[in-house]
């Protein structure tokens, strides 16, 4: 299988095809993951560091799982465990790694750019898993993996996406994918949580009025209030937040019939959604963007690594 890719750090790099590869992949992971036993020999020999300078469960935890199930090594360290709180700089820490003659790294950093400079200066893969507020790609691509897997075609669905638009890694890397992917994107958001130029992102519209918004909309797409990123108070309080942009029982009766739920995790219930919609059995598809996430990083992995297609029938 070409994949012509060595990096999974801007998702705008990626073409349709690439992210239907990935999709695909992702599926045929879905395979192994359902076994007794889940593992297959695909990336044995294959070293990947995870280098997670910030706070992650999630994301930390689905991709030590993805490569323990292909039979990766990997090596796990980050924040104070590093050697740049001894003052040792980023680029030497990285060198360091490289002479143990790795493979891959997957990096999240609270600042934005840390991914394409180790890429430059490391010679192995790269994968971002979270920068800044910049992008987030592997989570924008289990996001179309579960909303592919729901709706059955992405082309030509109209997304909603909710909530804190401006300090939001998610929306720099699922915005520019679903447009990608022949999506109808609108961005709804309070004034005070929308960057200083909404158009960059790509979406076709942006609204201040959820309520207007919602029976449109074939995936309502919910993010997580980013409290730790807030530079000052963007709206009132958390009450005011839910009474406006929160997702609650009351407002599903807005929603179209087939409509679905995401939401990128962790919830703040009764912020961003009431327990009736977060856990809705028709309508929340939040619990599978989990299991995608396992699957997703695997075929990422896969792809990039150039494993061989006998590691998944194995």
């Amino acid at each position: 299988m070409a994949f012509n890719h060595k990096h999974l750090i801007d998702i705008t790099e990626y073409s349709a095809d690439d992210i239907m590869t990935i999709l695909e992949t992702a599926k045929n992971f879905k395979q192994v993951n359902e076994r007794r036993i889940k593992k297959v020999p695909t990336l044995k020999g294959f070293t990947v560091v995870n280098m997670f300078n910030e706070p992650s469960t999630r994301t930390r935890s689905s991709f030590e799982i993805a490569e323990k199930r292909l039979s990766a090594d990997s090596l796990n360290f980050g924040g104070s465990s590093t050697a740049t709180v001894k003052g040792e700089s980023l680029v030497d820490t990285v060198k360091t790694l490289c002479s143990y003659k790795i493979d891959c790294i997957v990096v999240r950093d609270r600042w934005a750019g840390v991914p394409r400079k180790i890429a430059d200066v490391s010679g192995v893969s790269v994968i971002d898993a979270g920068d800044g507020k910049h992008q987030h790609p592997t989570q924008a691509l289990l996001d179309l993996y579960s909303i592919w897997e729901e709706k059955g075609d992405l082309a030509g669905l109209h997304v909603g996406v909710v909530g804190d638009i401006a300090h939001s890694r998610v929306c720099g890397s699922l915005i520019p994918a679903l447009k990608i992917m022949g999506c109808e994107v609108t961005v709804i958001a309070p004034p005070t949580l929308l960057p200083a130029r909404p158009d960059i992102l790509g979406a076709d519209h942006v609204t201040s009025n959820l309520d207007e918004a919602l029976p449109e909309l074939d995936v309502v797409y919910m993010l997580r209030i980013q409290r730790e990123r807030f530079e000052g108070a963007p709206y009132p309080n958390l009450r005011e937040y839910n009474l406006l942009y929160g997702l609650t029982k009351e407002r599903d009766k807005l929603l179209k019939p087939d409509a679905c739920v995401c939401h990128p995790g962790p919830i703040n219930r009764g912020v961003e959604l009431d327990s009736f919609m977060a856990d809705h059995p028709k309508r929340s598809i939040i619990l599978d963007q989990v299991y995608a996430g396992v699957l997703v990083r695997m075929a990422a992995l896969y792809l990039l690594l150039g494993g061989s297609n006998d590691g998944i029938d194995a």
